[in-house]
């Protein structure tokens, strides 16, 4: 179509918003920490194509799933410290927050996965639908990626204690609470039944063996927020960067080495156990903290609009990937014996569209119902309208780039 036909409309003038200013309308390139948000994008690409490498026989595992967890320490504790306390009301808004975030999106596409499966047993359709079946060794996951949300909303419940003991105390009286809950955890995993299974279980995929690295996240949240206090946190060089992803990429290399001596034994478990979840939550911080504080080609790689738009839909994206792989592109590639590049390359593309078209007309939109219709029934004593504060909390959040 020509641009120089008289008839057509701009989509200034016919309403619809143009690029700029659909990316301004959704806080992309506003955002406080944008390099952050970056990683999100980054971090649902690598899964990908972990789950769908372009060659059959290329696969190579590598567990991100710390730099996510890492992420959301950070983003709950920036958002959340200086005003969390435990009443009714604050926990209440707090909930919500959380619920319309992630499980919008996770209801729907589990009723997708749901009847794609013809999954109907009651206690697996319970386990699911409330976020508990990571907590069960052996459960069904009806969208297999799934299993970290469990370990997300685990953190989730337990981050206004560990938020306020720092307040209280300081940051390593929280640290060892969480210690204590995951020595609690190893006890409860010996009993023989299937709520946390077995110890391998517990370190591999719960949160009380991932603490370590939402714990990171909370670190460097700390800090840049006693940066803020002093003034700007900028800081020239690349050095925190650079080590940050040396110590990641060292001990990524590491973690693929283990994994390629398939399959694992005891002695592999824990050698993963402790890079993952040990040693590696260090430099994933210190690449945090340089992200954050440098002016880097990575940080404005992971800063462009481009990473912003992805990240906004980088939730979507991790649990729709999977469904789109087993339910269409594998199915497709087997019976037409076709070219694996092109399906992995085809499906990567379309997910991705699929993914930021759910974030536009559906998660976000829910997700902004969901907190106006929570915070119009509450009372408002200090003054200030429900719109007043939806607005002032959902531009800080998304300053944030709140997950």
């Amino acid at each position: 179509m020509s641009a120089n036909r008289p008839l057509a409309a701009s989509p200034a003038s016919s309403g619809i918003p143009t690029r700029t200013g659909l990316l301004s309308k959704l806080g992309i390139g506003d955002e406080k920490y944008p390099a952050l948000t970056g990683v999100r994008a980054l971090g649902a690409t690598v899964v990908f194509f972990q789950h769908f490498p372009l060659r059959e026989d290329s696969h190579i595992t590598l567990n991100v799933m710390g730099f996510f967890f890492a992420l959301s320490g950070f983003l709950i504790v920036r958002i959340y410290y200086q005003q969390a306390e435990l009443t009714r009301k604050w926990l209440a808004g707090y909930f919500v927050n959380r619920f319309a975030r992630i499980y919008p999106v996770y209801f729907l596409l589990l009723t997708v996965a749901v009847l794609a499966q013809h999954e109907s047993r009651p206690w697996v359709l319970a386990a699911n639908y409330t976020l508990t079946h990571a907590l069960f060794h052996k459960m069904h996951l009806v969208i297999e990626p799934s299993w970290s949300l469990t370990v997300e909303e685990c953190f989730y419940f337990l981050a206004p204690v560990f938020m306020l003991l720092v307040r209280i105390r300081n940051f390593f009286a929280s640290f060892l609470f969480g210690c204590l809950l995951l020595l609690a955890a190893l006890l409860v995993s010996t009993l023989g039944i299937d709520f946390l299974g077995t110890p391998a279980f517990v370190l591999t995929e719960t949160f009380f063996g991932n603490f370590v690295e939402f714990f990171a996240g909370a670190y460097v949240a700390l800090a840049v927020m006693n940066l803020e206090k002093k003034g700007s946190v900028r800081a020239a060089g690349s050095k925190y960067t650079l080590a940050g992803l040396a110590g990641t990429v060292v001990l990524g290399g590491a973690m693929i080495g283990v994994y390629r001596h398939v399959p694992l034994d005891t002695r592999a478990v824990a050698e993963l156990v402790l890079i993952n979840n040990f040693l590696l939550p260090l430099p994933i911080a210190v690449l945090y903290w340089g992200l954050i504080r440098e002016d880097t080609m990575l940080s404005r790689f992971l800063s462009s609009k481009v990473c912003g738009l992805l990240a906004r839909g980088s939730y979507s994206f991790y649990l729709l990937h999977t469904l789109i792989i087993h339910y269409i592109s594998l199915p497709l590639l087997t019976s037409t014996n076709g070219y694996r590049p092109l399906y992995v390359g085809v499906t990567f593309v379309v997910t991705w569209l699929i993914a930021i078209l759910l974030f536009l007309f559906y998660e976000e939109p829910v997700n902004i119902l969901i907190r106006k219709s929570f915070r119009s029934k509450i009372r408002w004593t200090d003054g200030a309208s429900p719109e007043t504060r939806h607005a002032s909390r959902a531009s800080a959040a998304s300053r944030t780039g709140e997950t």
